[in-house]
């Protein structure tokens, strides 16, 4: 199983990504500058708003994509009508 995310960052800006391990991937992001995402530095802590499951990593490297390719306020949008399940961290 592969997850996409969208973090809510505390600049309020918006980062997606896909993993395989979404609790691990939030903890790198958050708490390691190694394995974390450049774009995150300095935007840290990030929080996650947002996942979906996926079947395979083609898949999810498809819906990242997608998502990747929408405006911030349909992503807001999606945020807003799907959240992320608060019992996954």
């Amino acid at each position: 199983m592969y997850y996409v995310y969208i973090l809510r960052c505390s600049d309020d800006s918006l980062y997606c990504g896909q993993t395989k391990n979404l609790r691990r991937r939030i903890t790198e992001h958050n708490f390691d500058k190694n394995k974390s995402a450049k774009y995150l530095r300095g935007r840290l802590p990030a929080r996650l708003v947002y996942s979906e499951k996926c079947r395979t990593i083609s898949e999810a490297l498809k819906r990242e994509a997608e998502i990747k390719k929408i405006s911030k306020d349909k992503k807001e949008t999606l945020v807003k009508n799907r959240p992320a399940k608060k019992t996954v961290l």
